[in-house]
C-alpha cells in the first residue's frame, strides 16, 4: 500500500489547513489547499502562509508536481500562482469549476473572468488518476458543498477538503451557489465507504469548546463520531439538519475576495489602467 509523507501547514487567521504530500522514494510533492494572506480592512496581501511551505518544500529536497485546489474556497484566497512561481508544478482542479466561474462572472459582472477553466493548467475528471513520483492520487468527484468539490485519494490518505470537518464540528455547508444538502450527502458516504483505516486530512478545523486544532481523523472515526453523519442518519434527516443549520450560519468574512481571486487559479483580475488590480463588492445582491 502506498504511504504518502504529509506534511500540514495550520493558518490560524483562516482556519485552513495546506498539506504538503510527497513520494518518499522519489521525493516527488503535490501542495493541496494553499494559502494567500489577505488583510480585508487594508486589501493588502502578504505571501506569509505560503513561504512556510516554500522553506519547508526546499528544505525537504522536494519537487513539486502538482498544486491541487479541492474547490473554489471562500473563506481564503489561494497561493496558488506563488507557489509555482516559487516551486513549480501544476495547478489543478475539478472540471466542474466551469459552473462555479459561470455563477460568479454574473454575480461579479466581470468580462474578464473566464468561464471555461483556462486559468488552470489541468481540470479533473471524476476517477482521473495523477501521480507524484511512484505515488497514484485518485481525484474523486465529491460535490454538495460546491459543485466542483473533489477528493484526492492516495492509498490509505484522503484529501477531503470541505466535504467533512473533525466529527465533532461535522460536515460543510450547502447554501453558497450550486450547493446541495442531498449530494453532500451521497458525496460524504462515498468517502466513507472507503478503507475505515483511512486518514482523512481535512481543509479547515474550527476548534469547538476551546480544544487544540486538528485536521486528521479516519473514515472509522467519522463513520462512529460524526455528529451530522455519523453511521445511521438518514439521508432526510441529514438535509434537513443541514437545511436548517445553514439558514443560521453567516457569510464567511473572505468569501467576496476569496471566490473572485479563486476561481481565476489565485490570480487577480486584471490591472486597470493606473496598474493596480481591484476586488468588485456587489451591494444588495447576494
Amino acid at each position: 500500500m502506498q504511504t504518502p509523507n504529509v506534511q500540514s501547514f495550520f493558518d490560524p487567521m483562516t482556519f485552513t489547513v495546506t498539506h504538503v504530500v510527497s513520494d518518499p522514494a522519489t521525493q516527488r510533492a503535490a501542495i493541496i489547499d494553499s494559502v494567500m494572506d489577505y488583510d480585508p480592512k487594508s486589501g493588502r496581501t502578504s505571501m506569509a502562509s505560503a513561504d512556510k511551505v516554500v522553506a519547508y518544500v526546499m528544505t525537504s529536497g522536494l519537487t513539486v508536481d502538482w498544486l491541487l485546489e479541492t474547490h473554489a474556497h471562500a473563506d481564503h484566497l489561494s497561493g496558488a500562482p506563488y507557489l509555482k512561481e516559487k516551486l513549480g508544478g501544476r495547478i489543478a482542479i475539478g472540471r466542474d469549476i466551469c459552473a462555479v466561474q459561470t455563477v460568479f462572472k454574473k454575480v461579479f459582472n466581470a468580462p474578464d473572468m473566464d468561464i471555461n477553466g483556462a486559468d488552470f493548467d489541468r481540470l479533473l475528471d471524476d476517477g482521473e488518476i495523477l501521480r507524484i513520483g511512484e505515488l497514484e492520487v485518485k481525484a474523486v468527484h465529491t460535490p454538495g458543498h460546491t459543485p466542483a468539490c473533489m477528493t484526492f485519494v492516495c492509498g490509505l490518505d484522503a484529501f477531503v477538503g470541505d466535504t467533512l470537518f473533525m466529527p465533532d464540528y461535522g460536515s460543510a455547508r450547502c447554501d453558497f451557489p450550486g450547493g446541495d444538502a442531498s449530494i453532500l450527502f451521497k458525496s460524504i458516504r462515498k468517502i466513507l465507504a472507503l478503507n475505515p483505516a483511512t486518514r482523512l486530512h481535512l481543509c479547515h478545523d474550527y476548534p469547538p469548546d476551546g480544544r487544540e486544532p486538528m485536521w486528521v481523523s479516519t473514515v472509522e472515526m467519522q463513520r462512529k463520531e460524526n455528529i451530522h453523519v455519523h453511521d445511521g442518519v438518514t439521508e432526510s434527516e441529514f438535509v434537513s439538519m443541514r437545511k436548517a443549520r445553514d439558514k443560521t450560519l453567516a457569510m464567511p468574512v473572505l468569501i467576496l475576495p476569496s471566490v473572485q481571486v479563486n476561481v481565476r487559479a489565485g490570480n487577480f483580475p486584471q490591472p486597470e489602467g493606473n496598474g493596480v488590480s481591484y476586488l468588485k463588492i456587489p451591494l444588495n445582491l447576494l
